[in-house]
């Protein structure tokens, strides 16, 4: 975070939590390694749902 503090998401509860597919998944994971600040700031601040239902494929990752 911006004053120090670091905070740690449990990615696979995260998943779980979400119930999602093996192609959301997949873009679940393409954040966590491509882009760490925006998996964070989507599961924080977001709306992971709507983001999946409108991101998941577009990677090349289908069902």
């Amino acid at each position: 975070l911006q004053d120090g503090r670091k905070i740690s998401i449990d990615c696979t509860g995260v998943e779980d939590a979400l119930d999602v597919t093996m192609a959301q998944r997949s873009e679940l994971d393409y954040l966590v390694y491509n882009d760490p600040l925006g998996y964070a700031d989507l599961i924080l601040n977001g709306d992971p749902e709507e983001y999946l239902k409108n991101a998941a494929g577009s990677h090349g990752l289908e069902d």
